[in-house]
């Protein structure tokens, strides 16, 4: 097994790195400070192809594999979470949904525009009461000869607010639960949907996140992706992807506040020498490295999992979730730590170290929090004992 990067994956890699660092890094801070949206970096992003990495180029995609996917989601996300997050949901929530399920025709009206960043793309499972428990849902889909009449309440819409196409799952059945959910591909410039509240977040504040509030919206037929009960299925494989594309995220997040880190260590003087030079620091830095990597070989390992599976069509959400579930939770372990190094200046808005804290959190929450990450892998290893 060859743990190497391609000399392709390289130039990728160093492509990302070059952009996020000049483009991205720069404006990361204003940004944050505002909660505006960066649509500027955003079409260059399209343009440059990693707003449809994985998809062929006969759909608008850049055609490169999982593995190029996660060195960009990590290039991106070390210079500015919040840029990472609209490249994965683009990507492993819309892109990925579309090329799995969608229809020829979908995926030329919908796909190529989405793929090619003249679209941004949003994914809405989430209500207000239908969390983790997807199979709580209130929204209704009623069929009405060739449309569907919608409404409902969504909520936490990443790109929801900017968005020119959202998936949506929503009940056509609701008395058999999960498998009474549907998927739909919204126009949102349609009547009968309103984009509601924009969420106050935390971090990944750069990233536009809002409610969705549908009423008797109309959806063509033609616009249902896969058959009716199909879409929990459907957002379970998407997550999958998506859970990769996190994972990544978190990397990129971590990366940043360990370099960091090293620099201030280097820097910074406490007692007549360099902070670097007391072993509890010292040991911080070794602890950070080393849990970084083990990060980054479980989201290789998962990402070379995606790959095998376009051609054996298993499926790969042990290696998803087990990726998603460490590197989230090394993220958060590793700019604790981050803070903590920069003392009162890692407290500061003057430094990014206190962004990278709280960027890193909603990693271990969205596109399944920690506890179900845990619950998919314990029933992966038990069967129907975890059931």
């Amino acid at each position: 097994m060859d743990l190497q990067l391609t000399p392709e994956h390289i130039e990728i890699r160093d492509l990302a790195r070059r952009f996020a660092q000049k483009e991205i890094a720069p404006i990361a801070a204003h940004f944050d400070e505002t909660g505006e949206f960066p649509y500027e970096t955003v079409k260059k992003m399209g343009q440059l192809g990693f707003m449809g990495i994985e998809v062929p180029e006969e759909y608008g995609g850049a055609g490169l594999d999982t593995i190029s996917y996660v060195l960009v989601m990590e290039e991106i996300s070390k210079a500015d979470a919040s840029h990472g997050t609209i490249v994965s949901v683009n990507n492993s929530l819309v892109c990925h949904g579309l090329l799995q399920f969608g229809t020829e025709e979908q995926k030329r009206k919908w796909l190529v525009p989405v793929a090619s960043g003249q679209y941004i793309g949003a994914y809405s499972l989430t209500e207000p009461m239908s969390g983790s428990d997807a199979g709580n849902m209130r929204s209704r889909a009623v069929r009405d000869g060739d449309v569907y009449i919608i409404n409902g309440r969504k909520s936490w819409v990443t790109s929801g607010p900017v968005a020119d196409v959202i998936i949506l799952f929503t009940m056509t059945q609701p008395e058999k639960r999960h498998h009474g959910i549907t998927a739909f591909i919204i126009d949102p410039n349609q009547p009968g949907l309103i984009r509601g509240k924009v969420e106050p977040k935390l971090g990944i504040r750069a990233s536009a996140t809002c409610e969705l509030v549908f009423e008797d919206y109309r959806c063509p037929v033609e616009n249902r992706l896969g058959e009716e009960g199909q879409g929990f299925k459907i957002a379970m494989t998407i997550l999958d992807a998506g859970r990769i594309g996190i994972a990544a995220q978190a990397l990129g997040i971590a990366e940043a506040a360990y370099e960091a880190s090293v620099k201030w260590c280097q820097e910074r003087e406490a007692f007549g020498k360099k902070i670097g030079e007391f072993q509890g620091l010292q040991w911080m830095l070794a602890d950070m490295k080393t849990r970084i990597e083990a990060a980054r070989l479980l989201i290789y390992n998962a990402a070379l999992a995606k790959e095998r599976s376009k051609r054996t069509g298993e499926r790969y959400t042990l290696e998803a979730s087990m990726a998603k579930l460490y590197a989230s939770e090394m993220a958060n372990w590793v700019t604790y730590k981050a803070v903590q190094i920069h003392a009162g200046m890692g407290y500061s808005k003057e430094m990014p170290i206190e962004r990278y804290f709280r960027d890193a959190k909603i990693t271990e929450i969205y596109e399944g929090t920690s506890e179900i990450q845990r619950l998919v892998i314990a029933r992966h290893i038990l069967g129907d004992l975890a059931r």
